[in-house]
């Protein structure tokens, strides 16, 4: 007897909601360094596009200096029915956004409903786009079928991570990656919805019960159309004075050349440049020992950086991390 249809492939991420109060900086970096688009509704509202969708990064004022919700774009409106089924299905509360929040957004409707580490999970089926052209400092920015990118989140907790994507998305594994930073064993998931390599990759320290990092993303990732458009960004990111994590290399698994900058709330940016994209019909997980071929050294790191990152993991045992037990299944064992 056959199953629920499923809804990979038919899920893009969509657009991210930034909450800070560092916005003339977010401005700056996002203009001047990146070299995204840019329009301002008004002084405490920032929007960046990449491509002919008027919003894909909403920048708001307020305290988090995080990602507050992530935005993921439904192919259809049955598929869209079918995940909004399913989340009610498992006793999760869904709201529907406010036509300003659309707005703001740049889509029709949505509907929104809690996610991993707090980060509220977005689903719309209908982008806004905009016929005023892009004002870039890039050539342009790879989105389309692939989504915009991806986000990376570090947790004490992963394979609940894993299973709440799977059960919301049918997020299938791709691959993992081995690592030790600064003495901690991670052992990286990388999980796709569609054809990019991965649209969520999970971090989890590997025998520590603790989460490294402060902010509820450790990174989110925009692929460059070109290599030049990579490498100028790069240098525009130096230029201007903005904290550089880790220089230009290539990564292990899905080969994208790439560097990531420090962002005015901390986590890190990742602008990367070619990564593969999945052939369904033959691909099978496996395990690499290291996130780089070559390349991507720390830059900038210090005894603080060391000194603040032991307090962020002394801190996390005293707040556990946010989880949603009735979306994350019965436990996938994967390690």
């Amino acid at each position: 007897m056959n199953g629920p249809p499923s809804v990979f492939g038919a899920v893009h991420l969509g657009y991210l909601v930034i909450e800070t109060n560092h916005l003339a900086d977010w401005r700056r970096f996002g203009t001047d360094a990146i070299g995204m688009h840019r329009d301002d509704p008004d002084s405490g509202l920032t929007r960046f596009r990449l491509d002919d969708q008027e919003c894909r990064f909403l920048i708001r004022r307020g305290p988090a200096e995080d990602v507050v919700a992530a935005g993921w774009h439904i192919d259809d409106h049955p598929t869209f029915e079918r995940i909004e089924a399913r989340v009610r299905a498992h006793g999760v509360p869904v709201a529907e956004g406010t036509a300003e929040e659309a707005a703001l957004r740049g889509v029709e409707r949505l509907l929104r409903f809690p996610g991993p580490k707090g980060i509220t999970q977005e689903i719309y089926t209908t982008p806004l786009t905009s016929p005023e052209p892009l004002r870039m400092l890039a050539s342009g920015f790879v989105t389309g079928d692939s989504g915009m990118g991806h986000i990376a989140l570090t947790s004490a907790r992963p394979t609940l991570i894993r299973g709440y994507f799977t059960t919301v998305f049918d997020a299938r594994l791709t691959d993992y990656i081995d690592e030790t930073i600064s003495g901690a064993r991670l052992r990286i998931r990388f999980l796709r919805v569609n054809e990019r390599h991965h649209s969520i990759a999970v971090a989890g320290v590997r025998g520590l019960p603790v989460d490294p990092v402060r902010t509820r993303v450790q990174h989110l990732n925009i692929q460059a159309a070109t290599l030049d458009d990579m490498a100028r960004s790069y240098q525009r990111v130096h230029e201007l004075g903005f904290d550089m994590a880790l220089s230009v290399g290539q990564h292990t698994n899905d080969k994208e050349l790439s560097y990531y900058a420090r962002t005015p709330s901390g986590f890190e940016w990742e602008v990367g440049w070619n990564p593969l994209v999945v052939d369904e019909s033959t691909w099978e997980p496996s395990t690499h020992q290291g996130i780089s071929v070559w390349g991507h050294t720390p830059m900038g790191a210090s005894v603080i950086d060391r000194l603040a990152q032991f307090r962020n993991s002394a801190r996390s045992l005293a707040h556990p991390e946010q989880t949603v037990p009735a979306l994350s299944g019965p436990g996938i064992p994967d390690d």
